[in-house]
């Protein structure tokens, strides 16, 4: 069944270039501009010199071998020179070679994974598809609800205007029981991953380049929402999704010993380039910010299951805070590149009066394990295959901090602080 086969050979060059038509169609529905035509061409062209290249190999070995053939002077020098001419044709063949191989690898990078038949096919998040809803209501307020910068602000929780002071806009100040908001919502979530098997792990708040790209973010150029480091291969990571999959790049494991899952705790950066209006204002979009971040290494048979259970938990982590969601399949056109499935969970934000994207769920198949060379061998079976990554947040908490406050907020201005989260907090009610 071709779609058995998606899965098993994802995005190789061969893959490629059996499925040409089926990847452009991918690149259009997920909103890629990638030239697949071109990728063809050039590795058509490739392969053509390939074999020019192995013909003029095998002639100037039969010429080398030939040489102390010759009982002539002169006909020894005329092999000799003419071992010597093949030798440069085949260099500057292998150079141009050499050169395809880099365009080639150029246009492979910017091809984004499959999507799962099952992912609504539309350009942007409007296409995204509601799946189900949390246990908790939409609350219905019998007054006018603050939205969190209000709130915050009146109760004397974050200082917007020292942030922008010490390093810019987007940045900002937590403060008091804010301080402890955020903390306790770490606790909650890690001891709910530590319960569930994950390791906790926390990361360097920078990577290398190449692991950015590997991961599938863009570490430089205009369409960055990076943060790079001047004069360094270094940049400031957005996720600990790039930090958890780049350390296990090059490894072999052992089957037996997939899934491997991690919970990673991270400060995250990125330049919102472009992010105004209201659904930026406040804590929504900044440029730093704290986030549990689950993270899977799995066999390709197991990703999928897997990517169930991590959207379960995520679930789980807002039921237990009582914070009204709904979950939706992303659309093709707003999965980024390596995602072949991606899940939302939106929470209700009452000073929107909309849902707002809290977190998200993704197989990335062997997307990034391919890129960071992550692979796997099964003991009896000859070779290595690539593994499956999947990352989803856990709790994200610049939002959960607006989803918390704004759902929990009383009529006198107050906050109820959620159960779950009271031993670390140590009160019931902020006000």
């Amino acid at each position: 069944m071709l779609e058995e086969r998606l899965f098993e050979h994802m995005l190789d060059r061969k893959f490629i270039l059996e499925n040409a038509e089926l990847v452009k169609r991918n690149c259009l529905n997920r909103g890629a501009k990638v030239d697949v035509d071109r990728f063809v061409a050039l590795e058509e062209q490739r392969k053509k010199l390939q074999q020019e290249v192995e013909e003029l190999n095998r002639k100037a070995n039969v010429t080398s071998k030939s040489i102390g053939q010759a009982k002539d002077p002169a006909e020894r020098e005329a092999r000799k020179e003419e071992g010597r001419r093949l030798r440069e044709e085949t260099q500057k063949a292998q150079a141009e070679v050499d050169a395809l191989v880099e365009q080639i690898a150029a246009v492979q990078r910017l091809i984004p994974n499959l999507s799962h038949p099952e992912a609504p096919v539309g350009g942007d998040d409007t296409a995204n598809l509601e799946l189900a809803r949390g246990k908790t209501a939409v609350p219905e307020f019998d007054f006018e609800p603050l939205d969190h910068v209000e709130l915050m602000e009146k109760l004397d929780l974050v200082d917007f205007e020292a942030g922008a002071k010490v390093a810019g806009h987007g940045f900002y100040f937590l403060k008091n029981d804010a301080v402890l908001l955020e903390l306790a919502l770490q606790q909650y979530a890690v001891q709910t991953l530590l319960r569930e098997g994950f390791t906790p792990i926390t990361t360097p708040d920078l990577a290398r380049n190449e692991v950015l790209e590997g991961i599938g973010f863009i570490p430089r150029g205009p369409e960055t929402q990076i943060y790079s480091v001047e004069n360094t291969d270094l940049s400031l990571v957005a996720t600990a999704e790039i930090t958890l999959g780049g350390m296990l790049a090059d490894t072999i494991l052992d089957a037996e010993q997939l899934p491997l899952k991690f919970c990673g705790i991270s400060h995250c950066f990125r330049t919102e380039a472009g992010a105004h209006g209201r659904a930026a204002r406040g804590l929504y979009r900044v440029h730093q910010f704290t986030k549990i971040e689950m993270f899977a290494f799995t066999l390709p048979e197991e990703s999928e299951a897997m990517l169930e259970r991590l959207r379960g938990l995520e679930c789980q982590l807002f039921d237990g805070l009582g914070v009204p969601y709904r979950v939706v399949d992303t659309a093709t056109g707003d999965l980024g590149g390596p995602a072949y499935r991606k899940y939302d969970l939106e929470a209700w934000m009452p000073g929107r009066g909309e849902f707002g994207e809290v977190t998200s769920t993704s197989n990335c198949t062997d997307y990034q394990a391919r890129r960071l060379n992550i692979r796997y061998r099964t003991k009896g079976e000859k070779g290595t295959r690539f593994l499956h990554t999947l990352n989803g947040t856990a709790i994200a908490i610049s939002r959960a901090l607006i989803a918390v406050l704004e759902n929990f907020q009383q009529a006198d201005g107050s906050v109820v602080i959620p159960e779950v989260l009271r031993p670390w907090v140590g009160k019931e009610k902020i006000g």
